[in-house]
């Protein structure tokens, strides 16, 4: 099968799943500085979602950058994705609203380590399809980024009953890693 209808969707999802977070955002309720404390927290809940969401699209248009066909077992994998990522904006508002308290903390940390998962299969169905010595395959050798980025969730996820504010911190600093490029799949592909 070919994998422009997947590109094309998976895009079309991304953005309404963006659209939906940024209706979420409320108008403050006055003209100055000081109305904006009201909304704040749902704005850097909102950056932060952002930022993940790029994160994903990207990675995920890197991703695809390798593939020269999909199957079925791709398209479910990347589904499996989709629905993960979709959730985000419930996370994101119900952090937002709550000023970060624990559980809405720690149910964000789980989205964002369920989506984890969910791309970690994605490349593995991909894998599958290509080969074990496909660019990809080469490309995401070891995937040091990826799991320590698992593990970051998980010590996140509970550290949101101690301090939301830490694992927010870990949360930004899983973030952080991924900002800075990964040339994997580009130098592969220009080898």
């Amino acid at each position: 099968m070919s994998k422009g209808r997947l590109e094309a969707f998976s895009d079309g999802v991304m953005a309404i799943i963006i659209t939906i977070m940024v209706l979420e955002l409320a108008v403050p309720e006055g003209a100055d500085l000081a109305a904006l404390r009201g909304v704040l927290p749902t704005l850097v809940g909102y950056t932060l979602s952002f930022v993940f969401l790029g994160i994903y699209w990207n990675n995920h248009h890197h991703l695809l950058q390798t593939a020269r066909q999909v199957n079925g077992r791709v398209l479910w994998a990347n589904l499996h994705l989709l629905f993960w990522l979709s959730l985000i904006p419930f996370a994101t508002a119900w952090m937002g609203e709550t000023s970060f308290a624990a559980l809405p903390t720690a149910v964000y940390g789980l989205l964002l380590l369920f989506s984890a998962i969910a791309y970690t299969l994605l490349t593995r169905a991909l894998i599958a399809v290509h080969g074990a010595d496909s660019v990809l395959a080469k490309a995401v050798n070891r995937d040091v980024k990826g799991k320590l980025s698992l593990v970051l969730y998980l010590v996140a996820v509970p550290l949101a009953f101690v301090s939301s504010w830490l694992a927010g911190g870990l949360y930004v600093l899983v973030a952080v890693m991924w900002l800075i490029p990964d040339p994997r799949i580009e130098r592969t592909l220009a080898e």
